[in-house]
């Protein structure tokens, strides 16, 4: 059996949302520029239609991932207020020991992931050292870039 995929209401109704917008506008606005694009002329030379084409096709294959998501997910329970320790949801509060900087990140499921948001998945170097730790918890994380070394400060929801 695969893996559950985790997602937060959030990231269920982000699923959700994309996936009617691709499979109702979004297939729409393909089918008009293919058929504009076939218009052109000669579909062996015109490389309008061929990029309508894979852009096609690169949208159904996404279809596909999203329905896929939607089979196989996992609701993560967001009401627990435990913040003894860090699980899938938490907000956590770090300070990067060699620099002295302080980062906040929220854990979720790869299927979230946001660097730019501060959203981690549960899986990557940081996020899966920080399961299961506690504030004041010093812990050690292998990423690309080297090891690193996390303490927390905080964890929240």
């Amino acid at each position: 059996m695969a893996k559950k995929i985790m997602l937060t209401k959030e990231g269920l109704a982000n699923v959700e949302n994309e996936l009617k917008y691709l499979k109702g506008e979004k297939r729409k606005e393909m089918a008009e520029k293919i058929k504009l694009a076939r218009s052109y002329g000669d579909l062996s030379e015109n490389s309008e239609y061929d990029d309508a084409k894979n852009e096609q096709a690169i949208m159904e294959a996404r279809i596909r991932e999203l329905e896929a998501t939607l089979k196989n997910y996992e609701l993560i329970d967001e009401s627990d207020d435990n913040v003894q320790t860090v699980r899938i949801s938490s907000r956590v509060t770090v300070e990067m020991l060699r620099t002295g900087t302080t980062r906040e990140f929220k854990i979720v499921g790869v299927k979230e992931v946001n660097p730019t948001e501060g959203k981690i998945s549960d899986e990557s170097p940081v996020g899966s050292a920080l399961i299961g730790h506690g504030v004041g918890d010093i812990v050690e994380a292998e990423t690309p870039g080297g090891s690193m070394e996390l303490k927390i400060l905080e964890i929240g929801r």
